[in-house]
């Protein structure tokens, strides 16, 4: 029993440090291209107001946060030119934040370097194995009952 619980808890720990060396590869290269200025969590932001842009009310709930802090983190990235406030179309006193083309110039390089870490892991492992991973990966996501295919949280 203790070899089958060390065997699971050792994949977990496989699946953050894939996900962490990941996400710091990206962030090493998108500082090398300019954007030097955004970081980790404002990627939570940039997927949430990807589609039409958000509340901050909205994206405090999505990224599991204070109204306050999210409203910090939204200054920052409006700061640095990410990200702006326009009226909401459907209440006068809200704002909704959407993204800049800078903001949309971050995303389409963050797209571009995951694909090719992708693209070297596919090296690594072989175009079968690479397939049966994402394969094997969508089915593990669907056995936990709270799971959302596509919301992508962090896990503060």
């Amino acid at each position: 029993m203790a070899e089958e619980e060390a065997v699971g808890y050792e994949l977990m720990i496989l699946f953050a440090t894939a996900f962490r060396l990941a996400v710091e590869e990206l962030h090493d290269e998108l500082a090398k291209i300019g954007f030097d200025d955004v970081r980790p969590s404002h990627g939570f932001i940039f997927q949430k107001i990807s589609h039409g842009g958000a509340t901050g009310n909205e994206i405090a709930d999505h990224l599991g946060i204070t109204k306050q802090a999210a409203s910090l983190s939204i200054d920052y990235l409006e700061e640095h030119g990410y990200v702006s406030r326009k009226p909401h179309p459907n209440d006068r006193r809200g704002k909704l934040v959407v993204l800049t083309e800078r903001g949309w110039e971050c995303i389409r390089a963050t797209e571009t370097i995951f694909t090719s870490i992708e693209k070297r892991w596919g090296k690594a492992l072989g175009d079968e194995k690479m397939q049966g991973l994402r394969l094997d990966m969508t089915d593990l996501v669907h056995t936990f009952p709270n799971a959302k295919p596509g919301v992508f949280r962090p896990v503060w």
